[in-house]
């Protein structure tokens, strides 16, 4: 099997880590991590490490240029919705500016590139959503990223946009929770909360989301791909879940709506995603929801 390589933006983010640890377990592939600053992997073995900055064209085509990947996967990006909202110039920048420089570069050295999207390109009027469904985002996380998609496909590369939906996961020096932590911890500590059941989801385990972008770059599969789980559920639904699963009480679980939070950005009322697409061309097939807070409860 001839070698390929792949290089991968975003390596320290929790989808980034999911991939370069699946990636070091392939034998024909060699694996290039980059993210701006230093390697926060907890393993050195069976990748490089080199530092780039995505909002720098010029770092961008030095590291290219001299790494020569066959595949860019493109996980690096701003996705705190209502960060966005507020911080827009930021989120420009790093979402869609940065992701022209991409272009560019992968045009220049002919680069397969992989451009990992969100649900939230579409507005959840009518989810679980197919790929040739039309985007129409109500937030600016939202927009950063369907103007992002357009740069990739307006261009003369090859290449793959791997739309997923509520990424959850454990990764290794991960500031930020997901919602089975959350609620794990909230109800170990006997504390209620409350949960929505008018927003739904097809939540996605980040070793899922890494798998599917594997197959994507191991096929070099061009066009749109739809990568998440495969139970639609409610956040609340997902709530009681996961109690039942720690055995915690879930008495402590209030259903709520969606209106009784003030938050910046508007979320998408029903999203998920039908997975038809990439179960047939790429032979994709997602865990459980429930088996994915197994594989989680196993790395606590």
């Amino acid at each position: 099997m001839e070698k390929k390589k792949i290089l991968i933006t975003g390596s320290n983010g929790l989808l980034g880590q999911k991939l370069v640890e699946l990636l070091v377990s392939k034998a024909h592939i060699e694996t290039v991590a980059t993210a701006r600053g230093g390697n926060r992997l907890p393993f050195s073995k069976g990748y490089r490490y080199v530092e780039m900055d995505i909002t720098n064209p010029a770092a961008v085509n030095e590291v290219l240029d001299a790494e020569r990947p066959d595949v860019l996967i493109h996980t690096a990006a701003m996705t705190n919705v209502d960060q966005c909202e507020a911080e827009k110039d930021a989120c420009w920048k790093l979402n869609v500016t940065a992701t022209e420089t991409l272009v560019a570069a992968c045009a220049k050295h002919n680069i397969f590139l992989e451009h990992v999207s969100t649900d939230f390109v579409f507005d959840g009027t009518s989810g679980p959503y197919r790929e040739e469904d039309v985007p129409n985002p109500i937030s600016f996380y939202g927009w950063s990223k369907y103007a992002a998609e357009k740069a990739v496909k307006s261009s003369d590369i090859e290449w793959a946009i791997a739309r997923t939906v509520l990424v959850y996961g454990i990764a290794h020096d991960m500031s930020r929770s997901n919602i089975i932590l959350w609620v794990k911890k909230s109800l170990e500590e006997g504390k209620g909360i409350k949960v929505v059941t008018d927003q739904f989801r097809t939540p996605t385990l980040a070793e899922d989301l890494a798998m599917g972008c594997f197959l994507i770059a191991d096929q070099e599969a061009k066009g749109i791909y739809h990568i998440s789980g495969k139970d639609f559920l409610t956040p609340y639904q997902m709530a009681l879940a996961t109690a039942d699963y720690f055995g915690l009480d879930a008495s402590l679980i209030s259903p709520t709506d969606a209106s009784t939070f003030t938050q910046p950005a508007r979320r998408p009322p029903r999203t998920g995603f039908n997975l038809a697409k990439s179960r047939n061309v790429l032979g994709y097939e997602p865990h459980s929801f429930r088996e994915g807070i197994a594989i989680l409860a196993g790395q606590m």
